[in-house]
C-alpha cells in the first residue's frame, strides 16, 4: 500500500513541480511552455517515459524538463532564476499545505507523511547545484555573469556523471545524495509532521 501511495505522491509532486516552472515562465513572458501544452496539471504532460518507468520500478523518477526560451524573457538571468526556483518552491508550499490540512482534516497519517516527505525530498534534491537540477540554474544565475559563463560549460559537461555517481555509488552505507540532503529533509519533516 505504501508503495502505491509513494508512486502517486511522486507523480503529484513532479506534476506540480513542472507545472510551476511552466506557470512562472508564462508569467514572465515566455510562451514556450504554453505553446507546448505544458501549462497543465495533467501528469501525462509532465512525465518522462524513462523517468516514469524508473519511478514504478525503482521508486525514483523524474519529469520532462519544461522548455523555456530565454530570448522571450525581459530579464533573462533574473527570470531564469525565478523559473528554476518555482519548482522547488511549489513542492515546499505543497508540503506545508498538506501539513496544515492534516491537522484539520481526517487525512491518514501515512498519506500525509508520504506526501510531505516526497515533496520535501523533491524540493531539496532539486536545489542541489548540479545540472540538470534546478539548483544549477539558480547557482549560475546568482554568480556574476562572466563567472557564470566559465562555470556553466564545466557543470553541464560533468553534471550528469556527478549526479549519477552521487546517487548510485555507495558511501558509508548510503549514497552522497542521502548524506547531503537527508538531514535537511529530516529536520523539515520534524517541523511539519
Amino acid at each position: 500500500m505504501s508503495t502505491i501511495i509513494s508512486i502517486i505522491s511522486l507523480i503529484i509532486a513532479i506534476t506540480i513541480h513542472e507545472f510551476s516552472h511552466a506557470l512562472m515562465a508564462d508569467h514572465l513572458g515566455d510562451p514556450t511552455p504554453r505553446s507546448q501544452d505544458r501549462l497543465s496539471l495533467n501528469p501525462l504532460k509532465h512525465l518522462d517515459p524513462l523517468g516514469t518507468f524508473m519511478l514504478i520500478f525503482a521508486k525514483f523518477g523524474w519529469g520532462k524538463p519544461v522548455p523555456i526560451d530565454p530570448y522571450n524573457l525581459k530579464n533573462p538571468r533574473r527570470d531564469e532564476l525565478l523559473i528554476a526556483l518555482a519548482g522547488p518552491a511549489s513542492n515546499i508550499i505543497l508540503a506545508i499545505l498538506v501539513s496544515i490540512l492534516s491537522r484539520f482534516l481526517p487525512i491518514p497519517l501515512l498519506i500525509s507523511y508520504i506526501l510531505i516527505a516526497t515533496n520535501l525530498s523533491l524540493a531539496i534534491f532539486n536545489l542541489l547545484p548540479i545540472p540538470p537540477l534546478d539548483g544549477s540554474k539558480i547557482f549560475l544565475n546568482l554568480l556574476p555573469y562572466q563567472q557564470s559563463l566559465q562555470r556553466q560549460s564545466a557543470l553541464n559537461q560533468y553534471g550528469n556523471f556527478i549526479l549519477i555517481a552521487m546517487l548510485f555509488l555507495p558511501f558509508h552505507g548510503s549514497n552522497m545524495i542521502n548524506i547531503i540532503i537527508g538531514p535537511i529533509i529530516q529536520l523539515l519533516l520534524k517541523l511539519l509532521i
